[in-house]
């Protein structure tokens, strides 16, 4: 079994097919979803989602990548991640990629989120993108560690994966790892502990080979197990069982 531990179904393009992507989901042994929040606004259909399905969670969190918007404070994320079907803090982070000029803002989103999973002891996914150093050194002045969490859709070197290790946190690998271009990344996947490896598709982005330029979906995460299994010398069966087990082990879904 697998389970894609980021996905957006409430996406448009997700959401008007999901009963025929769950049926693909246990066509594949895809077990379980997490499906990811990544505004206020439209958390609600999140929720519902993990709601109306036994097998699919929510987390709850503003992306870094939103702006103008009413900023989140940790009390209200960690009233709202009071429910027995939301299981994490965001997406939450920095990305200096997408956004340019003083992002101090989005600094102290960041902070928000990671005081409201200690408030409410739930773990966090992080998304950085080219703010590798100013990630880690906001978790770690903020405490991050005290609940840890998952870097998602890693893309970043050996020494960033092993600073976040150190803080209790999971390498998450999406379809990027299939890339014939990400070398560097590959390597990350050799080396890093089985037992801090998750694997998701960040569905609809980024669908792994062979679906390249296809609408990404959670079956697909199959096609990342099969690369890091490919990669690490092991049957796809030991990537499945242990990525598995460390989603239930981070995230304490039930």
């Amino acid at each position: 079994m697998f389970v894609d531990s980021h996905c957006h179904l409430d996406f448009p393009d997700l959401a008007s097919r999901l009963d025929e992507l769950l049926a693909r989901m246990r066509e594949n042994d895809v077990s379980h979803a997490l499906c990811v929040s990544v505004n206020l606004q439209d958390f609600p259909r999140v929720r519902a989602l993990a709601e109306n399905h036994p097998n699919l969670y929510a987390s709850v969190g503003v992306h870094p990548d939103y702006e103008n918007l009413a900023e989140p404070q940790a009390a209200q994320l960690a009233s709202l991640a009071d429910h027995p079907k939301v299981v994490a803090i965001g997406e939450t982070g920095l990305d200096y990629f997408r956004l340019k000029g003083d992002l101090e803002w989005q600094r102290e989103r960041f902070r928000e989120h990671i005081r409201a999973a200690r408030q409410c002891s739930k773990p966090l996914i992080i998304h950085t993108r080219e703010a590798a150093a100013d990630t880690l050194r906001i978790m770690a002045e903020e405490g991050a560690d005290k609940v840890g969490g998952v870097m998602h859709c890693f893309t970043e070197s050996w020494e960033v994966a092993r600073q976040a290790m150190e803080m209790n946190f999971y390498i998450s690998f999406s379809g990027i790892v299939t890339f014939k271009n990400a070398v560097a990344l590959k390597d990350v996947a050799r080396r890093i502990s089985l037992d801090r490896i998750l694997i998701e598709t960040d569905s609809p982005y980024l669908a792994p080979v062979p679906h390249r330029g296809k609408t990404n979906e959670p079956a697909f995460v199959r096609n990342v197990a099969e690369e890091i299994a490919a990669l690490r010398g092991v049957p796809i069966e030991e990537i499945g069982r242990i990525t598995t087990d460390n989603f239930f082990n981070l995230f304490k879904a039930a």
